[in-house]
């Protein structure tokens, strides 16, 4: 659920913002929505309703959402590829660092060449990689200590028809080279530990006083915790070498969550019988 492909500041922030509400709100209830409410939501999360509506039809011409029309008003419905895509995310977000796995010792390699000449597919891959955890440590090169995404890195290598410029392979490391320092060029770690702290600590003191603050805080936390996958690759501990922070931030996260959920389902509701209502 990348929107790093967006064209301008406002709409990355009016489409990533429409994504999470959706995957939050919407596709938890049936997965259809009046405008007005996808609109006075996006409104409370500080984005004007041109740029909410632009959002909703750019979303739409992607194929994630359809639309019908009542009367005067329009109900979005998403689509299979909608549901296919909000599913897919909210595992990811809601799975991430909550289990410690075993590691067989095994990492899956793989070598893919994409010219710089296409850098829309380059991003595609690269974004679509890295969501899977894996790192590159140099051009051309993506590593992850996990054989198991094996599958699923075969299914981006197919959808984006770069089956016939990739290889990939699994297996333990010979013992040549320095395993710290293939870590360090795969993935920027100090800089995500940084964000591990700094978000645990925002969490520490983070209150809500009204159904509305918890709407918009619930937003504004799946929007910061969505992008620790795409910056962690979630290493089993015989590579870390001291406590990671990540676990830490995760129960942080979920705590948070849990907390402003009910009160902010409340304001949704509230948000969607006023839109339902309306003339």
């Amino acid at each position: 659920m990348s929107d790093g492909d967006e064209n301008t500041r406002e709409g990355a922030s009016a489409r990533s913002l429409l994504l999470t509400v959706l995957g939050e709100f919407v596709f938890p209830r049936g997965g259809e929505v009046w405008t007005g409410t996808l609109v006075d939501a996006l409104g409370e999360l500080g984005v004007e309703p041109k740029s909410a509506r632009q959002a909703l039809a750019r979303t739409a011409a992607e194929g994630l959402l359809t639309s019908t029309r009542h009367g005067r008003k329009v109900r979005w419905r998403l689509t299979e590829p909608g549901r296919v895509l909000l599913a897919e995310g909210t595992e990811r977000i809601y799975g991430f660092m909550r289990d410690t796995r075993s590691w067989d010792g095994r990492w899956l390699v793989l070598t893919v060449g994409v010219p710089e000449s296409q850098r829309q597919l380059r991003h595609r891959l690269r974004t679509r990689l890295t969501w899977l955890g894996l790192g590159s440590p140099s051009p051309g090169l993506w590593v992850v200590p996990d054989v198991t995404k094996a599958g699923a890195v075969g299914e981006v290598i197919a959808e984006l028809d770069l089956a016939g410029r990739a290889f990939a392979w699994a297996g333990p490391a010979t013992g040549i080279g320095d395993p710290a320092k293939l870590l360090k060029d795969a993935w920027d770690l100090d800089d995500v530990e940084k964000r591990y702290l700094a978000f645990i600590d925002r969490l520490a003191v983070a209150t809500v006083a009204s159904a509305r603050e918890a709407f918009v805080s619930q937003v504004r936390l799946i929007q910061e915790w969505r992008r620790f996958p795409f910056l962690d690759p979630d290493l089993p501990v015989e590579l870390l070498d001291h406590d990671w922070p990540g676990p830490r931030a995760a129960a942080a996260f979920h705590d948070r969550r849990n907390r402003w959920h009910r009160r902010a389902q409340d304001f949704w509701d509230k948000m969607d019988e006023r839109a339902a209502g309306r003339n």
